[in-house]
């Protein structure tokens, strides 16, 4: 069996940790309202994309679309999966790496079929 360890922490460092919390948490709260902005946002876009409304064509949602899919991954990569924190730096770099290789394969494949 292993022993418990406790370790009593001091008021000021109890304050420190409570500050973080909670400064973590209120950035949490924020960026997923911002992801459900960027959703409806969208969604309202593809909806007045089919209601035929002047200004939203295909050239301009399909890219936007595309756009605000990126910034929805990577902040959810970023504050939802705690990328942000200390210490997850090879994570991030096999990451990149995966990111960096898939792009050059699509791009390769692409350019292949497309000559």
């Amino acid at each position: 069996m292993s022993d418990i360890q406790v370790y009593k922490k001091s008021p000021a460092q109890f304050n420190l940790d409570q500050r973080r919390a909670r400064k973590s948490m209120r950035g949490q709260v924020m960026m997923f309202s911002l992801m459900i902005f960027m959703t409806i946002m969208s969604f309202s876009m593809v909806m007045a994309y089919q209601a035929d409304v002047a200004g939203f064509s295909k050239f301009l949602i399909i890219p936007s679309l595309l756009l605000f899919a990126a910034v929805q991954v990577g902040l959810q990569l970023y504050y939802f999966m705690h990328m942000s924190e200390e210490g997850h730096g090879v994570p991030q770099m096999f990451m990149y790496t995966g990111v960096v290789l898939s792009f050059a394969v699509v791009l390769t494949f692409v350019t292949i079929v497309w000559w």
